[in-house]
C-alpha cells in the first residue's frame, strides 16, 4: 500500500483571489472553482494541487506550515516578480545575510523564496 501527497488545503477569506494569486506565482492553472473550493495546479494528473477553502475567521499568530519556494533562475528577479503580484516583504527574524527571503501572500501567508538550486532531484 502507498501513500502519496494529493494537494495542500489552505484556508482563505477569499479563496478565489488567493487561489489566482499562487496560480500566477507558481505557474499553474485554476483547474476548479466552485463556491467551496478552488484547486490549482500545473495540470489535472499532476499531483500535489493546492485546494482554497474559504473560512471566515482570520489567521491568527505564525504559520505552522509554509512553503519553499525553489527558483530556477535569479532569485531577486522571482523576488520582484511576486512582490508585483502582491506578496509582501516579511521579517520573522531571518538574519541579514540569509540566502532565502521570506515573503507573505496577499492574505499574510509567509512563504520563503530560495537561493536558486541546481537540483531537485538530486
Amino acid at each position: 500500500m502507498s501513500l502519496r501527497l494529493y494537494q495542500l488545503a489552505v484556508d482563505a477569506a477569499d479563496p478565489a483571489a488567493l487561489a489566482r494569486f499562487w496560480a500566477r506565482a507558481l505557474g499553474y492553472r485554476v483547474l476548479l472553482e466552485t463556491p467551496e473550493e478552488v484547486v490549482i495546479g500545473a495540470d489535472e494528473t499532476a499531483y500535489p494541487g493546492i485546494v482554497f477553502v474559504p473560512v471566515p475567521e482570520s489567521t491568527s499568530g505564525k504559520n505552522r506550515l509554509h512553503l519553499d519556494l525553489a527558483p530556477d533562475d535569479q532569485a531577486a528577479a522571482q523576488v520582484a516578480r511576486l512582490l508585483a503580484l502582491g506578496a509582501t516583504r516579511v521579517d520573522v527574524g531571518q538574519p541579514a545575510e540569509a540566502s532565502w527571503v521570506v515573503l507573505a501572500d496577499p492574505e499574510g501567508n509567509e512563504f520563503c523564496v530560495l537561493s536558486p538550486k541546481k537540483s531537485l532531484t538530486a
